[in-house]
């Protein structure tokens, strides 16, 4: 057998493993239709695919004879036939790829190299592009977008609270007491007999308006759950910053903000575990109801929240921590080409087109996300702005090096087996109230993934 001939073997094994399922074909749609006029691109999110569009346009106008094929899918979905389609060989072209996956997908070797492509780091957000290049030192991603993390609040709940826009911007908390922090949730929190959670006879066991909403258990990552709080403690996942060799979820560090946050729920302040669907009842759904004062939701969600009917949102930094910074995630998605794309010189074209100013400017003139360039990202202000909404407090993080500090999603291989792992483990402690000590044994478990 020869050596491409085992390498495609391996990656439809592993994927299949990442996917759960049998090989079935034709379950995407993406590589079929392709040509040497037509270049398939595929997202996940509904309202960034008018701006995608508009690119795809002017793409084309200076590309006479190129084509651009867009398909939007769901998240879920997104994955699912995504992964599916490099098994069944109908992938498309090009993808909008999350660093979350991009360990995975490199070590299966499904991306091309993206060197030819003149990018520069220099060009983006600091770390944007540097996230991409892989272990063997080639570039397959294009910075596309950024966001960060920040608490959204029902401004009327807050006034009700006593609690002021600046008040909020200041809190600082620690895994002991909780800080300024804790104090502000457990005074959101209100009880059906209107017992403030921090006023004698609070009942825990029948909350009407809770304090902080929930994303769920977070993970093996966290993003908008307690990595805030884990980052602002001075914890990091892995011994590297990229391409890390060993997890750290047995860091008394880690184990003590875990516990901390969780307790949230145990106290009555957050939103219990029982409460929580990934599908159907998220942080931003809670706060809709009216069920939650607040909660930590990223820069992409900032149009859905500020669409609330009838509600008042406003935004706050996340607060400081142990080591005197506050700390949010820095994730940026990119564009990637997949390995056997059926038009791989067009991909190249529309790839380096999306990471251009030009592209990203008509992107952040939507106002819908943050696009990668400095300038793309003073046109997203703009049209945000234009909107009536303050985005300080996800840009300012980016800009304040000094006060803030943001930090990646782990890079590592294996990722899909890190998930698994980690995902059951942190359910368990939110939803079962299991010690944190037993993060232990997962985390001996996926670092002797890692060590193969």
């Amino acid at each position: 057998m020869g050596t491409d001939m085992r390498i495609r073997m391996r990656t439809v094994t592993a994927l299949a493993g990442v996917l759960g399922l049998s090989l079935v074909s034709g379950c995407a749609q993406g590589g079929a239709g392709s040509s040497a006029n037509t270049v398939t691109y595929w997202l996940w999110d509904a309202n960034q695919q008018p701006a995608y569009e508009a690119c795809a346009k002017d793409f084309e106008k200076q590309n006479p004879g190129l084509t651009v094929k867009i398909s939007q899918l769901g998240w879920d979905d997104y994955w699912t036939k995504l992964t599916a389609s490099f098994i069944a060989g109908t992938e498309p072209d090009v993808f909008t790829d999350h660093i979350q996956k991009f360990g995975q997908f490199a070590d299966l070797k499904v991306l091309e190299p993206l060197d030819d492509l003149g990018i520069d780091d220099a060009d983006y957000q600091p770390g944007l592009g540097a996230n991409w290049m892989g272990q063997d030192g080639r570039r397959y991603g294009a910075p596309k977008d950024w966001d960060t993390v920040a608490l959204f609040y029902n401004r009327k709940l807050a006034k009700d609270a006593g609690l002021t826009a600046e008040q909020l911007n200041g809190l600082s908390w620690n895994p002991k007491d909780g800080g300024t922090f804790e104090k502000a949730i457990a005074h959101l929190t209100v009880d059906g007999k209107g017992r403030r959670g921090d006023e004698p006879g609070f009942d825990k066991n029948d909350v009407k308006v809770y304090g902080l909403a929930t994303n769920g258990g977070g993970d093996g990552d966290g993003q908008t759950q307690w990595s805030t709080f884990t980052a602002s403690a001075g914890w990091t996942y892995t011994d590297r910053k990229r391409w890390g060799t060993k997890y750290r979820y047995d860091s008394k560090i880690f184990q003590s903000v875990v516990k901390w946050y969780f307790g949230l729920a145990k106290k009555g302040y957050m939103v219990p575990f029982t409460d929580y669907n990934s599908q159907s009842n998220q942080a931003n759904t809670q706060v809709a109801a009216g069920k939650a004062a607040a909660a930590f939701d990223g820069a992409w969600m900032i149009s859905s929240y500020d669409g609330f009917k009838g509600l008042d949102i406003g935004t706050a930094v996340t607060p400081a921590g142990p080591t005197g910074k506050r700390a949010t995630m820095m994730n940026g998605l990119a564009d990637s080409i997949t390995r056997n794309a059926r038009n791989k010189a067009g991909a190249k074209k529309w790839v380096a087109y999306l990471a251009s100013d030009e592209c990203q400017r008509t992107v952040g003139s939507y106002g819908i996300v943050f696009p990668a360039t400095p300038d793309g990202t003073k046109a997203a202000v703009a049209a945000y702005e234009k909107k009536g909404i303050d985005v300080g407090a996800f840009t300012e993080p980016v800009a304040d090096k000094k006060d803030f500090a943001t930090f990646s999603y782990p890079i590592t291989n294996y990722a899909a087996d890190v998930y698994a792992l980690m995902h059951p483990a942190m359910q368990d402690i939110f939803g079962n109230g299991s010690s944190v000590s037993g993060l232990d044994r997962t985390n001996s478990q996926i670092n002797l993934i890692l060590d193969q």
